[in-house]
C-alpha cells in the first residue's frame, strides 16, 4: 500500500501551495483512478510518489515504511514504477533491451513478445526497433507500459495514459489495465479525465486544488462525475 500522510508541496519558482495536507491511500489490490480539474495537483501527486520531486512536509509511505527522503533508484527497487505522459526516446535502444533492463536481466523473445501482446503490439515487429522517432507516441505508450508490467511492480503509476494517443492505442491500454484489476496484482494508481478508466476503478479520488476534494467507490463516485463533464463540455461549447 502506498499512503501520502498529510503531504504538502509548494511551487518552486514562487512558493505557492501545489498539494495542501493531503492524505491518501492506494491500496494493495486497488486501482485507484485520480481525477479532477487541470491544475489541481494531480501529476504533481504522480511525481511526489516516484520521488520526482519531494514534499515540503508530510509522509509518504509504502507498506509502513518511510520513503518521503528516498530517491527515484531506490524507490523504483523497492517496486514503485512511473508511466510519463510522454514517454521518452532513446535512440539505439532496442525494446528487448528496454524490457530485459526493466525485468533485471535478460528475457528472451519469448518472454518479451508474452508483455507486448498485452498491450497490443504485433511483438516480432516491435523486438529490435528502437525506441526513436520512428514509433509513434501510441506505440512508446504501450511499450511503457509493457516495461512497467514486467516488472510486477508493487506500485504502479500511470499518468494521464491517454494523453497524446490514438484511439486504437487507447482501447489497447484500457484493455490492458482491465487485465491488470482482474489480477489483482500490486496498487495501481492511474492520472486520469477518461470515463473509461474510471470505470475501471475500485476507487475514484478527486483533487482539486491541491487537496482531496472527495474520495469512493467508483459506483458512488461515476455518476457525480460523469455529470459534472457533461455540465463542462456543455459550458465549454457555448451550449
Amino acid at each position: 500500500m502506498l499512503r501520502f500522510d498529510s503531504v504538502c508541496y509548494n511551487a518552486p519558482d514562487d512558493g505557492a501551495d501545489i498539494i495542501k495536507g493531503l492524505s491518501l491511500d492506494v491500496n494493495d489490490g486497488e486501482i485507484l483512478v485520480v481525477t479532477g480539474p487541470n491544475g489541481g495537483g494531480k501529476s504533481t501527486l504522480a511525481r511526489l510518489a516516484m520521488g520526482i520531486i519531494r514534499p515540503a512536509s508530510g509522509r509518504i509511505l509504502l507498506d509502513g515504511e518511510d520513503i518521503t527522503e528516498k530517491g527515484i533508484t531506490e524507490r523504483a527497487r523497492l517496486g514503485v514504477g512511473y508511466a510519463f505522459q510522454s514517454p521518452p526516446r532513446f535512440k539505439g535502444l532496442t525494446v528487448k533491451r528496454l524490457l530485459s533492463i526493466a525485468a533485471g536481466g535478460e528475457v528472451d523473445d519469448a518472454e518479451c513478445c508474452r508483455y507486448l501482446s498485452r498491450v497490443g503490439l504485433c511483438a516480432a515487429d516491435y523486438l529490435n526497433r528502437s525506441l526513436d522517432a520512428t514509433l509513434s507516441g501510441g506505440e512508446l505508450k504501450r511499450i511503457e507500459v509493457a516495461s512497467l508490467l514486467i516488472r510486477g511492480l508493487r506500485v504502479a503509476i500511470y499518468d494521464e495514459p491517454e494523453a497524446g494517443i490514438d484511439i486504437w492505442s487507447f482501447n489497447m491500454l484500457v484493455n490492458a489495465f482491465a487485465t491488470l484489476g482482474r489480477e489483482k496484482s500490486g496498487a495501481l494508481m492511474i492520472i486520469s479525465h477518461q470515463e473509461r478508466v474510471m470505470q475501471m476503478a475500485d476507487r475514484i479520488a478527486v483533487i482539486a486544488d491541491g487537496t482531496l476534494a472527495d474520495v469512493g467507490e467508483t459506483k458512488k463516485m461515476l455518476p457525480l462525475l460523469t455529470d459534472i463533464f457533461r455540465k463542462d463540455c456543455i459550458k465549454a461549447n457555448g451550449c
